[in-house]
């Protein structure tokens, strides 16, 4: 699968990543600026809240002792005073309860509380939160001066203040950072896609030049800017390619060369090979009036030139692949009487068993596939095992018509580790068997020609042993 075809891009990663980091450092800030604005708030309140209620304490003469009455109008009087806050007063005085409200006693003042007001002469006050709701109390004691010292009187007030409207204030300043979360993001996602952009355009120019390398296209290169990560590696990329470029040429040329050489050689032999050809045939023919041992020295001779010549003959074929210089001189033929006469040319209509469909038609180059059908029966024959068989047939396949051409023995096969180079210049997949009397070129040329004709030539192990070529190639030519 093609990385990319399914899946977030790296575009969408960067552009998510930029967007979660600009909502995890938004959602810190409004959890630290919640934090501080709630607390700032709250003490705000407090302070003032406490410092009032001293002070209204502090300047109030309470003519001790006091009964029910006067407690109650004592605390509606410093109620009335709670500004800008108001607050309910409680107050606690031996026995005797009071406050400026109807309930005499609070349930939002605390034990705690309580016993620090009393012991505490500056008071003590204490954040509290009742079924849901935030309160602020205070407790004060009064106190009488005697002997130059400030001592407690019995009376203790408390001052109960409800914190709705801070928390409302905060609970404002959140929803107000909330509600500015999502245009912030949304103005965060320029940035975002300016710096994808920016970190983008060398990736995207990294993959068409590596298209373009993967397409031969040796002397790509990509424009080097800045000194970042991405600029190195675009430097590296470039080396690389110089590099790549320069070992590709050198190889192609050292190929040239030998591709020149084996050519020159093979043009050059054939000179001296006719002349030892036309010798070898006199002495083959008087072979007969010679010694044993010259004879046996005669005929290998003979053959030895003979195996020299066909090397030579398929070496300058093969040549002529890699220079580019085969040509097809099609014809429209029998396909049938075509094998039938490769066959017969070589004498092998004893050897071969065929099954040929008849009246079959084709385009081709009848050199060409001559060569093809005797380099792979002449292969069954020399590697393989009786029976031999040659098969053509015609199918419909990927909307064309094609010629299938089949050749099969009953030999030992191929092997699964000699099939992958079955088709590779002067492979033998037996290594014991040095000599052969092929050039080692034959299953090279008949893939070349197969292709030149458009087609495709395929080697297989058979069902029930023996190796099996099959060559398509299409009825109506290249």
């Amino acid at each position: 699968m093609r990385p990319g075809a399914t899946g977030f891009g790296l575009r969408t990663r960067l552009v998510f990543a930029f967007l979660l980091v600009a909502a995890i450092s938004a959602a810190t800030t409004a959890t630290l600026t919640y934090r501080a604005a709630r607390s700032a708030v709250l003490q705000q309140a407090q302070d003032t809240a406490v410092g009032q209620f001293r002070d209204r304490i502090a300047a109030y003469t309470v003519s001790l002792p006091l009964d029910e009455p006067a407690l109650k109008d004592l605390c509606i009087t410093l109620a009335r005073e709670g500004k800008p806050h108001s607050w309910i007063v409680f107050a606690e005085y031996g026995r005797l309860r009071a406050s400026s409200s109807d309930r005499p006693v609070s349930d939002v003042i605390t034990r705690q509380l309580r016993d620090t007001a009393r012991t505490e002469a500056h008071g003590s006050f204490q954040r509290v939160v009742k079924d849901g709701r935030p309160w602020l109390t205070v407790g004060m004691p009064t106190l009488y001066e005697r002997a130059g010292e400030r001592r407690p009187t019995g009376l203790v007030l408390y001052a109960v203040m409800p914190l709705d409207v801070e928390e409302a204030n905060v609970a404002a300043m959140v929803s107000a950072a909330r509600d500015g979360a999502l245009p912030a993001l949304l103005i965060a996602l320029v940035p975002a896609l300016l710096a994808s952009r920016s970190v983008l355009r060398p990736v995207r120019d990294l993959r068409r030049a590596a298209a373009g390398i993967g397409r031969g296209e040796l002397d790509t290169r990509i424009e080097v800017k800045g000194s970042d990560e991405l600029a190195e590696l675009a430097w590296t990329f470039n080396e690389s390619s110089r590099n790549l470029e320069r070992s590709v040429a050198e190889l192609r040329q050292a190929e040239a060369r030998a591709r020149r050489f084996a050519s020159d050689v093979s043009h050059e032999l054939r000179t001296p090979l006719a002349g030892m050809l036309a010798v070898t045939e006199v002495l083959d023919e008087d072979a007969a009036h010679l010694s044993a041992d010259t004879a046996a020295a005669v005929r290998l001779i003979s053959a030895e030139t003979g195996k020299l010549a066909t090397l030579v003959e398929d070496l300058m074929e093969i040549s002529r692949f890699d220079a580019k210089a085969a040509r097809l001189n099609l014809d429209e033929v029998d396909g049938a009487e075509t094998i039938r006469k490769t066959l017969q040319s070589r004498r092998w209509e004893a050897s071969v068993h065929t099954e040929l469909a008849e009246g079959v038609r084709v385009v081709l180059d009848p050199r060409r596939f001559d060569v093809i059908v005797a380099n792979l029966v002449g292969n069954a024959l020399r590697h393989g095992a009786e029976p031999v068989s040659v098969r053509l047939w015609t199918e419909a396949r990927e909307g064309r018509s094609w010629l299938v051409t089949e050749v099969s023995d009953r030999g030992p096969g191929i092997g699964p580790d000699a099939l992958p180079h079955i088709f590779d210049r002067f492979y033998k997949a037996d290594e014991a068997r040095t000599r052969s009397a092929g050039s080692g070129l034959g299953l090279a040329i008949t893939q070349e020609n197969a292709a030149l004709h458009g087609g495709t030539v395929h080697a297989a192990d058979g069902p029930d042993g023996g190796a099996v070529f099959t060559v398509t190639i299409p009825l109506e030519g290249v």
